[in-house]
C-alpha cells in the first residue's frame, strides 16, 4: 500500500504519473530500485573508485579515531563502530582509564553478536538512564535499537551491572516513540498504541504512565496523562530526577518552531506563560528563555536570540523581572548553553567563528570569554558532570576545524567564573590528508536583496584563479541549522587531495546569525535562502575559483531540496549535482513519511495561496522540456522514514521520462543518514565524490 492515499489532482495540475513510486516496499517500486541500483554500480564501480571507498573506509574505521564519551556516575561511556564490529559497541571505561593510550573498555552490548543472536539487523540508538540513588551507581537503561536505521526504534530496559537485558523488564517495539524514567519501576512513555495515538507528522500525541509488568496493550488502554491535539507535532512529557529539583514537565509541540511547556503543579498542567515560539528550559532553580521574534514584555522589547534568565518559581507567580543574560549582535549569535554545576557556558557564532563565554549566575550573570577559540574554527563548550561533587565545574572542549583534526580537551572553571589553568589536551584526532598543503579562507557574496552571505573555502595554497578547479559547492539553509568549520579526512582524501576546492556555504534559513537568520528564508521567503546559495556559485565564478563547468553542488534532507532547486532554476550555474535524501515534491510532501512536520518551514500545499509559493520551490514540479541541466546523482534509503525515499525516486524517475541523464542509488537500509555502519557510509560518500569529480573533469 501506500504510505498515504493521493490527494485530489486540482483541475490545472497534471497527473502524478510516478505516484506508484509511493508504494515504498511495492513489488514493483523495489524492483525499479533494484534495477536502477545495478545500474548506477555499473557506471560507478572500477578499481579506482573501490581503491577510493577503501581509503574512506579507512578513515572511518581508524583505530586513533576519538571515542567520544559521556560521563555516567564513575563511568565514561562509548559507543563505537570500527572493520570488525561494524554494528558497534556499547562499551565503558574509567577515567584513568581513558587518559591511557590504550584505554580497557568494559563491553556492555555488542550490537553484532545480538543481531546473530536473534537473526535481525539491530542498529544502536542510543540509551536513556535510570538516575541512581544517592551514593548508589548508574545500573538501569533503557536501550534503543533500530531494525533498519530509522527513527523507529525499539526500546529495552538494560542492566548495566550484568551486562544483560533485564528478563520480564520493560520492552516496547519499534515506533517513534519517546520516554522518561520516572522510578526504577515507572516510565512516562509516548508510542504507538493504535489508532489516534500518533500524530499526522508520525510522532506520538499522548504520555502515559507505564509500571513495570505491564504490557503495551495495558498502556493502551489507560487515559493520557497528557495529550495534543493529532494535527500538533507531537505530545510529551518528561521527568527531571534531580534531588531537589523533581518535577514534571509536559510539552505541546503545535509545529517545528512553536510549542507549549506544561509544570505539573498538584496534579494540573500549568503552563509556562510565553509566547509560542520561545526556546523554554529549565535548570535547577532557573528558567532560561530564548524568544525567537522580539518579545514585548509591558513595554520592554527583548530581541530574538536574547538569552533571558528569571527564578522558576518567581516566573510562575507572575514576576516579569527578567535578566538579559546575553543579547546578540548583528555579526554574533548564540548557538546552544551547558550548565556546570555553578556556572553556565554559552556557545556563540561571531561570523560563523566560535567564541565562548563563561555567566556566574551567583555574581549578577558576569560574563567572562574562555580563550580557546582560533577564527575559523568550531568549538564547543559543555559540562561534564555538573552533578559530581568533584568535577561538577568540569567540561569539555570539542575543536575542529576544515584542516584541524578534532581534539578533546577538559577543563575547570574557578570559583569566580573564570577559567582555572588552561584546559589540558584528552584526546586528538589523526591527520588524514597533509594539511598544510591547503588554507581555509572565508569569503562573503552578494545575494539578490543586497544581504552578505558569508562562505568559507579550502583548497590549494597556491589556487589558480583561472576557472578550472573542481569545486564542491555544499549548503543546507533550514531549521535554524549552522554549517560550521569541521574537519572532514573523508572529504581530504575524496576531494581536496585530488587538486579539488571544498566550499561551504552559510546561507539564510540557517542558524549562522540567530533566529532572524532563519526566518528570512521561511515558506513565502524560501527563495532567498536559494538566490544566497546560487550568489556564492556566481560569486566563485566571478573570483575565478570555477566557472561553472567546474562547480558541483551537494546537499542532503532540506539540503536536498536545496541543491534541486539548483538543478531546476539554476542550471546554468553548476555542472553537476549530488542530491540525497532530497524533499523534492513539495505538493505532496506533507502526505509522506514524517513531512506534515515541516509546514512550519515550508508552509501547507492544500492551502491553495500557500501552494502558490510552494510551487516555486517544488523541483518536482519545476523541470522542463528543452533545459540543459547538470549532471545529476540522486540518492536516498528505503528505511528512511523521515523524508522517505519516494520524492527521490520520482524525481529520478520523472527526469528519466523527459529524457534527463541521472544516477540513482537507494540504500536498503540505513535510515535518513542513508548509511548503518561505517562500510555503507563510506561508500555512500565515495559514491557521491566520485560521481561529481568524475562530472566537473569530463569523464562521465
Amino acid at each position: 500500500m501506500t504510505e498515504a492515499a493521493p490527494s485530489p489532482t486540482r483541475a490545472h495540475e497534471p497527473a502524478d504519473e510516478f505516484l506508484w513510486l509511493e508504494d515504498i516496499h511495492g513489488e514493483d517500486a523495489m524492483n525499479w530500485v533494484r534495477e536502477h541500483n545495478a545500474s548506477t554500480d555499473a557506471a560507478l564501480v572500477n578499481p579506482a573508485y573501490s581503491a577510493l571507498e577503501a581509503r574512506v573506509l579507512e578513515v572511518l574505521d581508524s583505530a586513533d579515531r576519538i571515542p567520544m564519551v559521556s560521563k555516567r556516575g564513575d563511568w565514561y561511556y562509548n559507543f563505537w563502530r570500527d572493520e570488525a564490529n561494524p554494528r558497534g559497541l556499547w562499551r565503558r571505561t574509567s577515567w584513568e582509564s581513558y587518559l591511557s593510550d590504550a584505554p580497557e573498555w568494559d563491553v556492555l552490548l555488542d550490537v553484532d553478536a545480538l543481531s546473530s543472536a536473534e537473526d535481525a539487523q539491530w542498529l544502536w540508538a542510543g540509551a536513556a538512564f535510570l538516575r541512581p540513588a544517592p551514593g548508589e551507581e548508574y545500573r538501569h537503561a533503557m536501550v534503543a535499537l533500530s531494525p533498519d536505521g530509522g527513527d523507529a526504534v525499539a526500546y529495552r530496559e538494560f542492566d548495566l551491572a550484568t551486562r544483560t537485558f533485564v528478563a520480564g523488564g520493560f520492552e516496547l517495539p519499534a515506533a517513534k516513540t519517546r520516554l522518561s524514567w520516572v522510578d526504577a519501576d515507572t516510565l512516562y512513555v509516548g508510542t504507538d498504541t493504535g489508532a489516534d495515538s500518533m500524530t499526522a507528522s508520525s510522532y506520538p500525541a499522548a504520555a502515559r504512565v507505564l509500571r513495570r509488568g505491564e504490557s503495551l496493550a495495558q498502556l493502551a488502554a489507560k487515559e493520557p496523562l497528557f495529550a495534543v491535539p493529532l494535527d500538533h507535532l507531537s505530545g510529551g512529557v518528561s521527568h527531571s530526577s534531580t534531588p531537589g529539583f523533581e518535577r514534571d514537565l509536559a510539552y505541546d509541540a503545535l509545529d517545528f518552531y512553536n510549542s507549549r511547556s506544561y509544570l505539573r503543579v498538584d496534579e494540573d498542567w500549568v503552563h509556562i506563560d510565553v509566547p509560542d515560539d520561545m526556546s523554554v528550559s529549565l535548570h535547577h532553580e532557573w528558567l532560561l528563555l530564548r524568544p525567537r521574534t522580539d518579545w514585548n514584555v509591558s513595554g520592554t522589547v527583548y530581541g530574538a536570540g536574547t538569552l533571558l534568565a528569571i527564578e522558576l518559581d518567581a516566573f510562575m507567580a507572575g514576576s516579569r523581572s527578567l535578566i538579559t543574560i546575553y543579547a546578540p549582535s548583528a555579526a554574533q549569535s548564540l548557538q546552544s548553553w551547558s550548565w556546570t554545576r555553578d556556572f553556565l557556558l554559552l556557545n556563540l557564532l561571531s561570523d560563523v567563528s566560535s567564541k565562548i563565554l563563561v555567566l556566574d549566575p551567583a555574581a549578577d550573570w558576569a560574563a567572562s570569554e574562555l580563550d580557546a577559540c582560533p577564527p575559523l574554527h568550531s568549538v564547543d563548550a559543555f559540562a561534564v558532570d555538573d552533578e559530581d561533587p568533584d568535577a561538577g565545574n568540569d567540561y569539555w572542549l570539542v575543536a575542529s576545524g576544515f584542516l584541524t583534526p578534532t581534539t578533546v580537551l577538559r577543563g575547570t572553571l574557578t570559583p569566580r567564573g573564570t577559567p582555572g589553568a588552561a584546559a589540558a589536551l584528552v584526546r586528538e584526532a589523526p591527520s588524514f590528508f597533509t594539511a598544510e598543503n591547503y588554507c581555509v579562507e572565508q569569503h562573503f557574496a552578494t545575494s539578490a536583496d543586497g544581504t552578505r552571505v558569508p562562505y568559507f573555502q579550502v583548497g590549494p595554497k597556491d589556487l589558480k584563479l583561472d576557472g578550472a578547479n573542481p569545486t564542491l559547492l555544499s549548503g543546507y539553509g533550514g531549521f535554524e541549522v549552522s554549517l560550521t568549520p569541521t574537519y572532514s579526512g573523508s572529504v581530504g582524501r575524496t576531494w581536496l587531495e585530488r587538486g579539488g576546492v571544498y566550499v561551504v556555504a552559510n546561507i539564510r534559513g540557517g542558524g549562522e546569525y540567530g533566529p532572524s537568520w532563519h526566518t528570512a528564508a521561511l515558506q513565502e521567503n524560501r527563495h532567498r535562502a536559494y538566490e544566497d546559495f546560487a550568489a556564492v556559485a556566481r560569486d566563485l565564478s566571478a573570483r575565478g575559483v570555477a566557472d561553472p563547468t567546474h562547480l558541483g553542488c551537494t546537499g542532503g534532507s532540506n539540503g536536498g531540496l536545496l541543491v534541486g532547486n539548483m538543478l531546476t532554476q539554476y542550471p546554468e550555474l553548476f555542472g553537476a549535482i549530488s542530491c540525497g535524501v532530497p524533499l523534492l515534491d513539495m505538493r505532496r510532501y506533507t502526505k509522506l513519511s514524517a513531512g506534515a512536520s515541516w509546514m512550519a518551514e515550508y508552509g501547507d500545499p492544500d492551502v491553495p495561496e500557500q501552494w502558490d509559493f510552494i510551487k516555486n520551490f517544488s523541483p518536482y514540479h519545476l523541470l522542463r522540456a528543452g533545459v540543459k541541466y547538470p549532471a545529476t546523482f540522486i540518492w536516498t534509503a528505503t528505511s528512511d522514514d523521515r523524508v522517505g525515499p519516494v520524492q527521490a525516486r520520482k524525481m529520478a524517475a520523472q527526469m528519466e521520462s523527459m529524457g534527463i541523464p541521472v544516477w540513482f542509488h537507494e540504500a536498503l537500509e540505513g535510515g535518513h543518514a542513508g548509511a548503518g555502519n561505517n562500510e555503507q557510509a563510506a561508500r555512500l560518500h565515495a559514491a557521491s565524490h566520485e560521481f561529481l569529480w568524475r562530472a566537473l573533469n569530463g569523464q562521465l
